[in-house]
């Protein structure tokens, strides 16, 4: 959440999902797989990334009695340290890496000319899947010993490959590379591409012709074989397509994130004093926590072919409640339709006292 508070201790300038201009503050937010709601939040500073704050989250969890957790992270927090310390403190865990890691391309390159069968598609994700089972290399370090404790440990690599997104990445790449080609010969070379120039084009210059650019096609064809693959990681003996739903599941949280930036008024903080901040957050995870019920309840009984979010409580906002000094609350005229979406959304409809 980005802020213009030079006073906020934690707004600090960091990776800006939203390429923002302006310091920020970080949220991590918890929410419950079965529940789909939001049980825990904290403010972190804007400048730390994702991937260092498995470790005090685990700690956190813990001390508040859920010692036994599943975790479902996307890719900004892999690292070796934080696979290291899940394997360290027993949670169950489903990660997505990514295809660069030299052990995810390894494993994928021993089932990849196999990889496309009909028997390992699934037509409700139109996409082709297989499990590998792998191990870990285990590492802690162990100050009280002076040594470094390495162990093999059990992981599984749920690998996916879809054709749409795969043609799409390599007519993206071929863009790429003819934009490349066209810099390297006019001259207009940008000092920010001199790895991609170096990669994939050989160039000769002659006083005649000029600059010719010339694929390394060896490189280019290693790029193109991943494209249209992605993988997620697991301790956890499952197959690929459950891993597939759990990690898809995990996009309640990012919705909840557009909720409190959009829905909530958060995208900027507005408040200049560290009281304030707190309190702020403390409502708007109140708020969100309704918020997300009603969502899922929406879900739950399929209201969302009938009614937008808010269109649903407008439905119900146009109740009047009426209310006089010494007088019982009265309640103002209510249709069939609203007293069934009550119902539906498993809340007692108001009546009058």
């Amino acid at each position: 959440m980005s802020s213009y508070s030079e006073s906020l201790k934690q707004v600090q300038y960091g990776r800006n999902k939203e390429h923002d201009k302006l310091p920020q503050l970080n949220l991590a937010l918890v929410f419950g797989q079965e529940s789909n709601l939001p049980f825990y939040y904290r403010k972190l500073a804007g400048n730390i990334p994702d991937s260092k704050t498995i470790s005090r989250l685990l700690e956190e969890l813990n001390i508040l009695g859920y010692s036994k957790v599943k975790l479902v992270l996307d890719r900004g927090f892999y690292s070796e340290v934080n696979i290291n310390n899940m394997f360290k403190s027993h949670p169950k865990f489903l990660a997505g890496v990514s295809m660069s890691l030299t052990f995810i391309r390894e494993e994928l390159d021993g089932i990849y000319d196999n990889f496309r069968s009909f028997e390992r598609y699934s037509e409700n994700y139109e996409l082709y899947y297989q499990t590998v089972r792998t191990t870990w290399n285990y590492t802690q370090k162990r100050p009280y010993k002076g040594d470094t404790l390495q162990e093999s440990r059990r992981l599984y690599i749920h690998y996916f490959y879809n054709i749409d997104r795969a043609a799409e990445d390599e007519k993206n790449f071929d863009r790429k590379l003819i934009a490349l080609k066209q810099e390297l010969e006019s001259g207009e070379r940008v000092p920010g591409h001199a790895k991609l120039y170096q990669r994939y084009f050989i160039t000769k210059t002659t006083p005649k012709r000029g600059t010719k650019a010339q694929i390394i096609d060896e490189n280019v064809s290693k790029a193109k074989r991943y494209f249209g693959f992605f993988a997620l990681i697991s301790n956890e003996k499952m197959d690929a397509v459950t891993a597939l739903e759990l990690y898809r599941n995990k996009d309640v949280v990012e919705k909840a994130f557009g909720n409190l930036k959009e829905r909530l008024n958060m995208r900027r903080t507005l408040v200049s004093s560290e009281q304030s901040l707190d309190g702020k957050l403390f409502v708007q995870f109140v708020a969100l926590i309704y918020l997300s019920y009603l969502k899922k309840q929406m879900q739950d009984k399929d209201l969302f072919k009938k009614y937008t979010l808010p269109g649903m409580l407008d439905k119900l906002d146009v109740i009047e409640c009426f209310e006089q000094p010494r007088k019982s609350l009265r309640r103002g005229e209510i249709l069939d339709k609203q007293v069934q979406l009550y119902h539906d959304l498993g809340v007692v409809p108001p009546t009058s006292l």
